[in-house]
């Protein structure tokens, strides 16, 4: 049996996360004939989804989308073709998480002018070893 894990990240709270994860199943059910039933909970959501050879659950919370997946012994030769689409359908349907804001950077200060150069020391002369 080969194993999917797939972690996504994203900002749209548990509400927008619920309609994304039912926008998920609609679409593995019709595209692929999965068996697809939703749990909802005060803090996540479980999406449960199975057919032959599938056995797996999208947890859905406020701030993260958690998929794992048993695939049945004929469909783990393909488990990295099957683990690309889930992961191509759940990019389309998550928007991009922003990036973090961080604090502007200090100017940079405009460069010393070189010194000049001073006469060599007269000091006595160093022996080579």
């Amino acid at each position: 049996m080969a194993d999917i894990h797939i972690h996504r990240t994203h900002a749209l709270g548990l509400a927008k996360a619920r309609k994304m994860a039912w926008k998920w199943a609609e679409a593995v059910e019709e595209e692929f004939d999965m068996e697809c039933t939703v749990v909802e909970g005060d803090d996540n959501d479980v999406v449960e989804f199975r057919r032959a050879g599938v056995d797996g659950r999208l947890v859905v919370e406020a701030g993260s989308f958690e998929l794992t997946a048993k695939l049945g012994f004929l469909l783990g030769a393909f488990s990295r073709k099957i683990e690309a689409e889930i992961q191509a359908q759940l990019d389309k349907l998550l928007p991009p998480v922003p990036a973090a804001k961080t604090a502007p950077s200090p100017p940079r200060a405009a460069p010393r002018p070189a010194a000049a150069k001073s006469a060599p020391d007269r000091a006595a002369p160093r022996k080579r070893r």
